[in-house]
């Protein structure tokens, strides 16, 4: 193999392997607690970014196999160190809420009318904390309005 194909695959698994465990910290503290209805693959699947995955799997295939290993390691360490935390409920629930929380939203069906936070928008549905009935509501999108 070439190492240029071997810096691709290396960085490819880095990335993935990081890409999950952010992805899991998220799902196990900010979309369990609040009891939204998807599974693990759909939220890791529907919530990739192929071009910031492209760029860390350039950037760790050529930490790994063009530097050397002090660097690469104490970077890649690091970057670990930083993934891992999402682990940490609270520092999980803020990435979920940064990833996506939309605060303040008016959202209209053809027979209502809802003010509140946009907690997650799923494949078929948004899942909606509305201020006035303070509880989580679950819309289906087909009939939302002023959903962006």
């Amino acid at each position: 193999m070439s190492k240029i194909f071997q810096a691709l695959l290396v960085g490819m698994l880095v990335t993935f392997i990081l890409d999950f465990f952010l992805f899991l910290g998220v799902f196990i503290n900010y979309i369990r607690p609040l009891e939204i209805n998807i599974y693990y693959n759909i939220l890791f699947a529907d919530n990739q970014n192929i071009w910031l995955y492209a760029l860390f799997t350039l950037l760790f295939g050529y930490l790994v196999m063009y530097t050397k290993n002090v660097i690469s390691v104490s970077i890649i360490s690091l970057i670990w160190i930083v993934v891992l935390l999402t682990l940490i409920a609270p520092i999980g629930n803020f990435i979920g809420e940064a990833m996506f929380k939309k605060e303040s939203v008016e959202l209209q069906t053809p027979k209502f009318s809802y003010r509140g936070d946009i907690l997650y928008i799923g494949r078929t549905e948004v899942n909606f904390y509305d201020y006035e009935f303070k509880k989580i509501l679950h819309l289906k999108k087909q009939n939302l309005q002023g959903l962006n």
